[in-house]
């Protein structure tokens, strides 16, 4: 899930106010200048089946529509092979699945603890997820939630709007109570099974499809911490920024693990702008190095007056950038359109794109993103390299998270308590104590 929410200088963003369908109708939802769902009260009331009759439908359809050796694939492997199930005779079933707003999974076991949650929403075992819908809505037997989206069409932004209404409305108003009465409705005629007529080559593209997923779920791990020794209010009355301090503690990290600082990236949403996506920030720079070498090689040759100055110093430069990609002055995205403007052209590229320096910059080991909720327990996703991390975090009012992938060549579990150590330190550093062993 890769966004920011930001609040940026002097862009007044300019919105048309939508009225509510009746003077009551506010306690449904709050009042905001985005149009959501705030005609609920004059929307027809849907017969609802008996959702034990409907859920034990669906669980039922579900397992035929893809059963345990149906799984995912390389999206041009997939394209292929989606043109031959469209070729074999499955064209109304595709359009079916490819008219529904969202894919709703139901996963019949509880989770056990967030690893489990961060496995179950990011992959799961594949055979009820549909990852080209915009996303899955996926619902565990305990009630837990996730959403699993498909990144091309949309950012963390969008989904997370969506997700805080939904949580919002579900709890402040849901439409269906323990006290909610079935409607007399045969659900058989609202759930449906989907048939697929498969051929032999559907069904080698298959038996390769699990083989592959099974090897990619096998070498990935995940990890996470939360640090509840201080979070965003501390952080705010010290004067730097909270997001600064989770990324430079990253980079402390990294050298710590691995002794030295590698090309790193974190997303900027560019909402501000019509039909704005994302920039990146690049968070490793010569201040968090400075600052990362003094507290983990050489802490007691600084002071701590010292090394406050240089956390100053990491976060002032850290809301330039910040504010700088925001506004739609980074770099990476205008380089990035300039290669594949030529590349669409037959346009031979220039010789920097050729460079070493420029092919290490884009091999981002340390892949960052945040986004903060209170419908939000954690987020999260794989890494973008072989050989790097994947770091899904949130600075809370008190506490700080932290979701970390990694495929073998890494050790997220080692990573994350250099992490814990980092924050540990920043931390101690501001409340003016110094720096322990």
């Amino acid at each position: 899930m890769a966004a920011r929410q930001l609040t940026v200088g002097r862009v007044v963003l300019g919105c048309w106010r939508r009225a509510y369908s009746s003077a009551g109708a506010a306690e449904f939802l709050h009042r905001s200048i985005v149009p959501t769902m705030h005609y609920q009260k004059s929307l027809p009331r849907l017969p609802v089946p008996k959702l034990e009759d409907t859920i034990r439908r669906y669980l039922n359809a579900q397992k035929p529509l893809l059963n345990d050796d149906q799984f995912s694939e390389n999206r041009d492997t997939w394209a292929l092979l989606r043109k031959d199930l469209l070729d074999n005779g499955n064209e109304e079933a595709l359009r079916k699945i490819d008219s529904a707003v969202f894919c709703l999974s139901l996963d019949d076991f509880p989770i056990k603890d967030f690893v489990h949650l961060s496995h179950t929403m990011l992959h799961g075992d594949a055979a009820n997820r549909w990852y080209d819908k915009s996303f899955n809505l996926i619902i565990a037997k305990d009630g837990t939630a996730g959403i699993n989206f498909e990144h091309s069409w949309g950012d963390g932004v969008a989904v997370l709007r969506f997700q805080n209404e939904v949580f919002k409305d579900s709890t402040e108003a849901p439409a269906v109570s323990p006290q909610s009465q079935p409607a007399s409705v045969d659900s058989s005629t609202a759930v449906q099974k989907l048939e697929f007529k498969l051929n032999d080559t559907l069904k080698a593209g298959i038996t390769k499809a699990k083989q592959n997923f099974d090897a990619n779920v096998e070498g990935l791990s995940l990890n996470m911490i939360r640090f509840h020794e201080g979070g965003k209010e501390l952080l705010k009355q010290k004067k730097v920024s909270p997001d600064a301090v989770a990324q430079l503690a990253f980079q402390m990290a990294f050298l710590r693990q691995y002794n030295q600082t590698v090309a790193t990236y974190e997303s900027c949403s560019t909402a501000a702008f019509k039909h704005g996506r994302t920039e990146t920030i690049r968070p490793a720079s010569i201040h968090t190095k400075k600052c990362s070498e003094a507290f983990v090689r050489e802490p007691s040759k600084h002071s701590t007056e010292e090394l406050q100055e240089l956390i100053v110093e990491c976060s002032k430069y850290h809301g330039r950038l910040t504010k700088e990609a925001a506004m739609g002055q980074g770099f990476d995205r205008h380089l990035f359109g300039l290669r594949y403007l030529a590349l669409s052209k037959g346009i031979a590229l220039p010789d920097f794109y050729q460079d070493q320096a420029y092919a290490r910059l884009n091999h981002n080991i340390i892949s960052t993103s945040t986004l903060v909720s209170p419908a939000v327990q954690l987020g999260g996703f794989g890494p973008v390299v072989p050989d790097g991390f994947g770091l899904g975090y949130q600075v809370q009012d008190d506490w700080i998270g932290c979701n970390a992938s990694s495929y073998p060549t890494r050790n997220g579990e080692e990573f994350l308590q250099c992490v814990y150590k980092s924050l540990e330190d920043i931390f101690n550093v501001l409340k003016g104590k110094k720096v322990g062993s």
